[in-house]
């Protein structure tokens, strides 16, 4: 007798066999167990969770002659042929290679036959997304309306290719990836009953590399079989040619220590070892993963799948990572999955390990960021001459003088509110700074009288402050509307500004920006600058 791999030897037969998808077939049974049988099912979910396994129960359970809760007998002569593969009133169809219109067409002539040996004729319709449009077109009436003697099945891994119309007609069942607990259960049970002596470690990272499908852990349980008997966590690894978690761990510390050449050696080494770019891309992918998991969940629950000594692994390279500095790491596998499709893999995935190993020549946000909050920590290493910013004016001059009323004259000197001080009383006392600029020191005062004349402007400098530097008047401000408001046609709001002026300090003044001239600085990085002067803003 032929050989039968293992995820066809242990399909199940009942729909209590089937594990992981309790919400599914106990739905299925109860129905069946009241006679309700509905024309048309959908199975959705991801590959090997279950659909065309629950479909055959389904088409067998519906015509079984002695269902049992829901479940076929088995022992019955329809259950029989069934299994036999004798019956022709069921049956399966690949829409991945029956996709056309005129496939559609036959199956509607066939439907109009009444079965020839069961209660129901049922058309199992694996992969429907491949169906054409006009397919789904021919299809639709027929699913909408067929004979009371049919009953049809369609199953997916991609349900939102599916037309309204269609998933409308149907009852839809959706199919979870199935638990690693559930499959590592159920490879333990089929190495027990093929003689096999499998690992608890072994059976976990099966699991975990058939992410939730569990024909994929058969089939890779099946694989290992072949290689030996005595199936261990590196048995699977070499026979999956998987980086292991060796090589992971320490791929991620050379990433941490910015050891770029010792990562490239790494790659090389695997390489060799005919370890799949892409492969090892995703193991790594998955490995930063479990670190961010591990940096985050703090409780022993954690959704990882993953042995124990894994686990204090993980736990302790954790520690060394910040979990920013994990999700840029992250962003950027992710980003190289994506060109690796269509790449040179390897090329890629030293591509990425150069960006990984060195921030500095990343151009993301995240990066420039953590090159920051690094220098702020250690701000020593800014070497500055000055230990102060000078206030001078810069000799450029752009929009810098505001130009007088067009009659060039000096405007009238108004009298002082009764609140605002004369202008004798009120000239600048404070001391000349070395460059000649003299901070106004009543600025507030002519702020308020602005308020009152000119509310519009005087709300645009609430936060301004002013210098006098021979017969100029310097305004400092990083409001964005100061320029567009003086600088326009109307001049009212530079006389405004003049006139105020003028009631506290006894004097017209032309009207310019103010800017400060940076303190002298040796060659330092711009970015070490950029932190120290934020170092100072957060120390004021």
């Amino acid at each position: 007798m032929a050989y039968q791999a293992l995820y066809r030897k242990y399909r199940p037969a009942t729909f209590s066999d089937v594990v992981g998808q309790d919400h599914i077939t106990k739905t299925l049974q109860n129905e069946l167990d009241c006679g309700k049988v509905v024309h048309a099912y959908l199975f959705t979910g991801t590959r090997g969770t279950g659909k065309t396994s629950c479909a055959k129960i389904l088409a067998k359970a519906v015509n079984c002659l002695s269902p049992v809760n829901g479940d076929p007998c088995g022992e019955c002569e329809i259950c029989r042929m069934v299994a036999n593969d004798e019956i022709t009133d069921i049956v399966e169809m690949d829409a991945a290679s029956n996709n056309g219109v005129d496939d559609i067409r036959e199956l509607r002539e066939q439907v109009n036959f009444s079965p020839a040996a069961c209660k129901y004729r049922v058309y199992i319709i694996d992969e429907v997304h491949m169906l054409s449009g006009a397919a789904f077109n021919a299809l639709l009436k027929t699913l909408e309306e067929p004979p009371e003697h049919v009953v049809f099945i369609l199953a997916t891994t991609e349900v939102h290719k599916l037309p309204a119309t269609i998933l409308s007609r149907c009852q839809r069942f959706d199919f979870r990836r199935i638990d690693s607990s559930e499959i590592v259960g159920r490879l333990k049970y089929v190495a027990q009953n093929e003689g096999l002596n499998l690992t608890d470690d072994a059976a976990t990272l099966i699991a975990s590399a058939a992410d939730g499908g569990m024909r994929d852990a058969l089939s890779i349980l099946d694989l290992c079989a072949s290689h030996s008997s005595d199936i261990t966590e590196d048995t699977v690894a070499n026979v999956c040619s998987m980086a292991g978690n060796d090589y992971l761990i320490k791929m991620a510390d050379f990433i941490k220590n910015h050891a770029t050449e010792q990562a490239l050696m790494l790659i090389d080494e695997l390489h060799n070892s005919s370890v799949d770019m892409l492969r090892l891309l995703s193991e790594l992918t998955q490995h930063f993963r479990d670190l961010m998991i591990v940096k985050v969940v703090k409780g022993d629950n954690k959704p990882l799948v993953c042995s124990s000594s894994k686990m204090r692994a993980l736990e302790g390279q954790a520690q060394n990572f910040d979990i920013k500095e994990i999700m840029a790491i992250l962003s950027i596998l992710q980003a190289s999955a994506a060109a690796m499709q269509n790449g040179n893999r390897r090329c890629e995935m030293e591509m990425a390990i150069i960006r990984l190993c060195n921030p500095e020549i990343r151009q993301d946000i995240s990066s420039l960021e953590r090159r920051i909050s690094a220098l702020e920590s250690n701000p020593t290493t800014v070497v500055v001459k000055s230990e102060s910013v000078k206030p001078v004016q810069v000799t450029e001059e752009v929009e810098e003088e505001i130009p007088l009323p067009e009659d060039n004259e000096s405007p009238a000197p108004q009298e002082p509110e009764d609140d605002i001080p004369s202008p004798a009383d009120a000239a600048p006392s404070s001391t000349p700074a070395p460059d000649g600029i003299t901070p106004v020191t009543q600025w507030g005062e002519i702020i308020a009288i602005l308020r009152k004349t000119c509310p519009i402007i005087a709300g645009v400098l609430g936060d301004s402050k002013a210098y006098i530097e021979g017969d100029r008047l310097l305004i400092d401000t990083n409001n964005s509307q100061f320029r567009t408001l003086v600088n326009g046609n109307n001049s009212v709001y530079r006389d405004s500004i003049r006139k105020a002026a003028q009631s506290v300090l006894g004097k017209v003044y032309k009207l310019g920006p103010y800017h400060a001239k940076p303190a002298e600085t040796e060659d330092v990085d711009p970015l070490q600058s950029f932190a120290a002067k934020l170092k100072q803003l957060e120390n004021n």
